[in-house]
């Protein structure tokens, strides 16, 4: 994410071996973090392979230490991702609601980003359930 006078960038789409490749640098060294970060939100932004890109969310978001502004990313990701696909795994959804449940609490420890996220998942999920119910009658 360029922060260039307060004005967002959408990062470049990378492959997935460099997003994993990012991610994991991240995980194993917390001053790689932003290149996972900008990785990350490029791949929930553009990437067209959902499961790829909650393994990344998954990996991210309950693999990074706390304080980490990752944690944070990981749900706001999964936020776009459910906004993008229309659906998520429960795996995801659980991991979004803690992520989010942590921020609440303190966010110190999580950023509030992932509220941001869950917030999106639950607007994004109620949503197809009623289009879903809706065309069973």
């Amino acid at each position: 994410m360029n922060d260039v006078h307060g004005t967002f960038e959408n990062p470049p789409e990378l492959t997935q071996d460099l997003i994993t490749e990012a991610i994991d640098l991240a995980l194993a060294d917390k001053t790689q973090e932003t290149p996972a970060i900008e990785a990350l939100v490029g791949v929930a932004l553009t990437g067209t392979d959902r499961a790829f890109i909650e393994r990344c969310c998954l990996k991210a978001g309950s693999s990074t230490s706390s304080g980490a502004k990752l944690l944070g990313i990981a749900g706001l990701c999964l936020g776009h991702t459910a906004r993008r696909f229309g659906r998520l795994s429960p795996e995801a959804i659980r991991l979004a609601r803690s992520l989010a449940a942590r921020a609440r609490l303190d966010p110190s420890d999580v950023s509030t980003n992932a509220i941001d996220g869950h917030d999106d998942i639950t607007w994004i999920l109620r949503r197809a359930r009623a289009k879903w119910r809706r065309g069973r009658r």
